[in-house]
């Protein structure tokens, strides 16, 4: 069933426990998440960046959702990830998401107030969870830049003035895949604190131990996204198959193993998420 996040990330919160937010782009993708999380009872969040909805279309890429959702047996969230502006928010509102990610996060911090407070105004009149975007993560997500760590002083201020029901910030995690990345588990701890009960986000989990995501679960993080690692897998089990099987032609023989890699790669994070049976 297709629902929101609201009640979701408060019993998360409580319970440390995080919902796994994996990125999709086209139908086996979607499948192979929401199968997943139907087999291990989990809530989920199939979530789609501005980049999917160019590649596939908003209508199309939210209708391949929707129906899919509408009959599993889980809670399946449908969210718009790193929305950079309020227009592709507010179609996304129009076309049943039933949570927005608002990236304000390469403005001055007093626009990104502004701006994500005006998408949570939006989302709220839709009845939607919001997220806001501090700081800046490293990676090659959207031509970001380095790393620009959040403070506990402007989470609070941001949390204030904004009214988001999630914050992401960034404390270490990555978008893309870099070896070695860490999380500053003490700072997370900080702006848990400091920025008063609002249940915290990671924008990618690719490329982090599996020690500091449990510990960034524990701290607070009730979301957590998932994309290059179903890319990987994809893409793997495609060179794989058409390697392994130079005469196919049948689309189905091609991507059917390349959907159950993904599947079997959004169990594993569904379980190291805490999140399995939680539905």
């Amino acid at each position: 069933m297709l629902t929101t996040y609201l009640d979701l990330i408060s019993r998360a919160y409580r319970e440390h426990w995080a919902i796994g937010a994996f990125n999709t782009s086209n139908l086996e993708t979607t499948q192979a998440i929401i199968e997943a999380a139907e087999e291990l009872q989990s809530p989920v969040i199939v979530q789609t960046s501005e980049k999917a909805i160019d590649y596939a279309g908003l209508c199309e890429i939210a209708s391949i959702v929707k129906s899919l959702a509408s009959h599993a047996r889980i809670p399946v969230i449908l969210n718009l990830d790193h929305g950079r502006s309020y227009d592709i928010a507010e179609q996304c509102a129009a076309e049943g998401y039933t949570a927005l990610m608002r990236d304000a996060s390469l403005f001055s911090f007093e626009r990104n107030c502004v701006e994500t407070r005006r998408a949570t105004e939006l989302g709220h009149a839709h009845h939607i969870g919001v997220e806001g975007v501090l700081g800046v993560a490293e990676g090659v997500e959207d031509s970001k830049g380095s790393q620009e760590f959040s403070t506990p002083d402007e989470a609070l201020k941001f949390v204030e003035n904004t009214g988001v029901d999630v914050l992401a910030p960034a404390i270490g995690s990555v978008h893309g895949y870099i070896e070695g990345a860490r999380v500053n588990i003490e700072l997370l701890q900080q702006i848990r604190r400091a920025a008063d009960g609002v249940p915290l986000v990671f924008h990618e989990s690719s490329g982090l131990s599996h020690k500091d995501i449990v510990a960034s679960i524990r701290s607070g993080v009730v979301k957590i996204t998932v994309d290059t690692d179903l890319r990987f897998a994809f893409a793997e089990s495609l060179r794989i198959n058409l390697s392994d099987h130079k005469t196919l032609y049948d689309p189905r023989g091609i991507l059917g193993p390349a959907k159950d890699a993904v599947k079997a790669k959004v169990k594993e994070k569904i379980i190291l998420f805490g999140s399995s049976g939680k539905a």
